[in-house]
């Protein structure tokens, strides 16, 4: 909602369905998950620690994760539709089954991460580590994943409809099907070589 003041400006007006992201600390998340909350939409968690902690089926759908330290963590199951992720370390984490659709992941860390059925339909994933990933039956279409580390990932039955993956590097991933993707001479195959244009 906008409106004008005297003077012609047009200034915004928060919309009465605009949310305010709270800012919780390590301890309070961990303090109110073990109580039984699960819904933390809209938090800000930005550079958190987080080592193997479990978080199974939480909901920080909105979120801000940005460079947060998740490694080993349990997300199973877990809503980070739309959640700001760049920078974030999630190496080893088990996100079975985890929404991530329109994440942004840029920049993060996926080594090794569990991705078996996650939903990453329009993720950007650009620049982001997922050497050795297991995305068994993932949903990658749209994803960008350009200059991505997917080496060694395991890419059965992955979606990739309409995803990017132009610079990225697909050295040795085991089941690539990209003929529904789009790649160039910059992405790099699983036998080591170019694709082409």
């Amino acid at each position: 909602m906008s409106i004008s003041n005297f003077n012609g400006v047009v200034a915004r007006q928060p919309s009465s369905i605009e949310t305010k992201m709270q800012k919780l600390s390590t301890e309070e998340l961990l303090a109110q998950y073990v109580a039984g909350k699960r819904d933390f939409e809209h938090t800000d968690l930005s550079q958190a620690y987080l080592f193997e902690a479990n978080l199974e089926k939480i909901n920080l759908k909105n979120s801000n994760l940005q460079a947060i330290h998740l490694p080993y963590a349990n997300l199973t199951q877990a809503n980070l539709h739309k959640a700001q992720l760049q920078a974030a370390e999630l190496g080893d984490a088990n996100l079975y089954q985890t929404d991530l659709s329109d994440a942004k992941l840029q920049n993060a860390n996926l080594s090794r991460a569990n991705l078996r059925y996650a939903n990453l339909r329009n993720a950007d994933l650009s620049y982001a580590n997922l050497q050795g990933a297991d995305l068994y039956n993932a949903d990658l279409s749209y994803a960008n994943l350009k200059y991505a580390d997917l080496s060694r990932a395991n890419l059965a039955g992955a979606k990739l409809e309409k995803a990017q993956l132009r610079g990225s590097n697909l050295f040795r991933a085991q089941e690539l099907d990209a003929s529904q993707a789009y790649f160039d001479r910059t992405t790099t195959f699983p036998d080591g070589y170019p694709g082409n244009i």
